[in-house]
């Protein structure tokens, strides 16, 4: 009696650990093929990326406008200046 209790928990524990194991390797795979990330998070984080290259263009537009107007209030205190 006693073997064969010894005998179902090591087959049990071989079939638990064969089981874990290929778990463990599916997921490895998936990872390997999904870069880790599943669809949604690809969506979302390009939906990110594009946002913060939108604000980029935006703020480097910005930054040419403010220049344009610096330059352009230069050119009025100099005008002033010369009258």
């Amino acid at each position: 009696m006693m073997g064969a209790l010894i005998v179902g928990i090591c087959i049990g524990g071989a079939i638990l650990l064969i089981a874990t194991l290929g778990l463990i390797l599916i997921g490895i795979i998936r990872a390997s093929k999904t870069g880790g990330l599943s669809q949604k998070d690809k969506q979302t984080q390009t939906q990110e990326t594009k946002m913060i290259q939108d604000i980029y263009h935006g703020l480097s537009k910005m930054e040419e406008r403010v220049e344009a107007l610096e330059t352009i209030l230069i050119e009025r205190q100099k005008k002033e200046f010369h009258k």
